[in-house]
């Protein structure tokens, strides 16, 4: 009974600064509405950037890294070996790029069951012929099917069939910006030389668009098999081993087991793309600093409002106190309108933010670089509407804490007498 009775008083005296709350609430919208759009297009356009490396990055790359011999004589001689040594020119002690015993490594790691999927790469620097002019560039012999299944590289094939390169003998998907300086069209042949000297002729059957246009100058795509036929290689001839995980974070653990086991250099996908990762955090420190600031001062709105409120209503706590209220319970009063206003305004600030990000998804982006993108990207995770929700509620309750503590404070006495 005394509960409801105090809820009847605080709804009251809600009405009677009707357009006061409605401020107060209004602030408490707008933070909210603005919080949700904010983190919502931001994690997006994170999403987008990050993908564009992400996408066509594997978890764990295994490769042979062309480096110095770090095994040289003069530090296996016994005369020498507490002697500081310095050697100049020292020669790369291993010039096979290709993994060897690749075919075994690749059972193994099928074994493995925090492995999603593999796929094997043959990479080659080779010399677009252009009349007079080689343009330098890199060849990638792929394994098209696992591409698509696990680095999307049909979204990235924005002309042509992806899987031709697979089906057609001799053929190759071109980086947009290397085909305009071939001025090559689709079912045009270009000419390829070899680092041997070796000359090629293959069919263009797609155009690769990646987003990064200074990766897209020089890459080209072929199956794997015509690569190593242009190389002169067997079908074990394979320069990368692309893991992709199950768990993205265990990678760096999982490189440095592997390259361990199998001898070879191991990078996982942390340390490949540790720039982008960091602007990443950056960016979403930046948006939850942003959106919580909007509540903070939504909350300072309803402390003011609130303040007010009880100065107004000095007599009304008074009599409140003098007919039997006690100090808590005049503190609930004022909590539950603080709450109160933090509740409609927070459900109205979800409703709104909601509908806001929407029609930034709706609204027409067409970036020249990405040409995937169609709208502005936005991400809709339930946890940003939690995070409202829980901010919202803490701000108001201690934007009301305050003044409900002081109006608990109130001597009837001396109010009373002063009348």
């Amino acid at each position: 009974m005394k509960t409801k009775l105090l809820l009847e008083i605080a709804i009251t005296l809600l009405r009677a600064r009707l357009k006061q709350t409605l401020v107060a609430a209004l602030g408490v919208t707008f933070g909210i509405t603005m919080f949700i759009a904010l983190l919502s297009f931001m994690n997006g356009l994170n999403d987008l950037l990050d993908g564009l490396v992400l996408n066509r990055t594997p978890h764990v790359r295994l490769y042979n890294e062309i480096e110095p011999n770090k095994n040289q004589a003069v530090y296996l001689a016994q005369d020498h070996k507490h002697d500081y040594n310095f050697i100049s020119s020292i020669k790369a002690g291993n010039s096979r790029q290709a993994i060897y015993n690749a075919t075994k490594i690749i059972r193994n790691l099928e074994q493995d069951p925090r492995v999603l999927g593999i796929s094997r790469k043959v990479a080659a620097q080779v010399f677009f012929n252009d009349g007079a002019v080689d343009i330098t560039g890199v060849m990638n012999g792929i394994e098209v099917g696992q591409e698509i299944r696990f680095y999307k590289f049909g979204d990235y094939v924005t002309q042509g069939n992806p899987t031709d390169i697979k089906n057609l003998s001799n053929s190759i998907i071109l980086g947009k910006p290397l085909a305009r300086k071939l001025l090559a069209n689709l079912g045009d042949v270009i000419q390829i030389t070899t680092s041997a000297g070796e000359r090629f002729p293959l069919k263009v059957v797609g155009f690769y668009e990646s987003g990064l246009a200074e990766f897209d100058k020089t890459q080209s795509f072929a199956a794997i098999n015509t690569v190593q036929k242009i190389l002169g290689n067997s079908d074990s001839y394979v320069t990368d081993i692309q893991v992709k995980l199950l768990d993205m974070n265990q990678a760096p653990a999982v490189a440095k087991e592997y390259a361990a086991i199998f001898e070879t250099n191991a990078e996982d996908i942390q340390t490949a793309n540790a720039q982008f990762e960091t602007g990443t955090r950056v960016r979403n420190i930046i948006s939850y600093a942003v959106g919580i600031t909007l509540l903070i001062v939504a909350g300072f709105g309803i402390y003011n409002i609130l303040n007010m409120m009880i100065y107004e209503k000095m007599d009304t706590i008074a009599i409140l106190k003098a007919t039997g209220f006690a100090g808590i319970d005049v503190k609930r009063i004022f909590i539950f309108i603080s709450l109160s206003i933090g509740f409609f305004g927070c459900l109205l600030g979800l409703i709104l933010g909601n509908g806001l990000t929407h029609v930034i998804n709706h609204i027409p982006f067409h970036p020249p670089a990405i040409p995937t993108v169609k709208t502005f990207p936005v991400a809709y995770h339930p946890l940003f509407y939690l995070i409202a929700i829980f901010f919202s509620f803490l701000t108001t309750y201690f934007a009301g804490w305050f003044p409900a503590r002081k109006a608990s404070k109130v001597d009837p006495v001396i109010i009373i007498r002063g009348k």
